[in-house]
């Protein structure tokens, strides 16, 4: 069990690290690219990103689910809950709003539909953050930390 909540622990917290940094450095800097390159900037962004979060976002739902599944009655058992609760609401952000506002903005840049990407990132970026406090309640109350 111990292996299973770290590697939950480090791959919530990867997402926790990433969407913070798209948050507050990359998503802001899309405004920036020009009109002329922007579809084959998000195009490339797209492709990118999605490479770069497809091992640890698979690796923490996986966990996620794991941990629900085996964890103990009680205290851990809420938790691991918890955080199954906050993942899907992460999915359903990034099904409902930012795929969306992605394929919007890979006609090309638009302001409108930028500042509605930053505004509901958001949504994301606190059920992570809470997704990483979980995981870390989850270490201490099982006792791996």
């Amino acid at each position: 069990m111990t292996g299973l909540l770290l590697a939950h622990a480090a791959a919530t917290w990867a997402m926790v690290g990433l969407i913070w940094t798209i948050q507050v450095l990359h998503y802001p800097l899309f405004a920036a690219v020009g009109q002329a390159d922007f579809a084959a900037y998000e195009a490339t962004h797209t492709r990118r990103i999605t490479a770069l979060l497809a091992v640890p976002w698979g690796v923490e739902a996986a966990t996620t689910l794991a941990l629900a599944a085996l964890v103990p009655p009680g205290t851990a058992r809420m938790l691991a809950w918890a955080g199954v609760l906050l993942l899907g609401g992460i999915v359903a952000a990034t099904v409902v709003l930012q795929v969306p506002l992605h394929r919007a903005l890979s006609e090309g840049f638009a302001p409108p539909a930028h500042r509605r990407l930053l505004a509901t990132n958001w949504l994301r970026t606190v059920l992570w953050t809470a997704r990483g406090a979980v995981a870390l309640a989850l270490l201490v109350v099982m006792g791996a930390a």
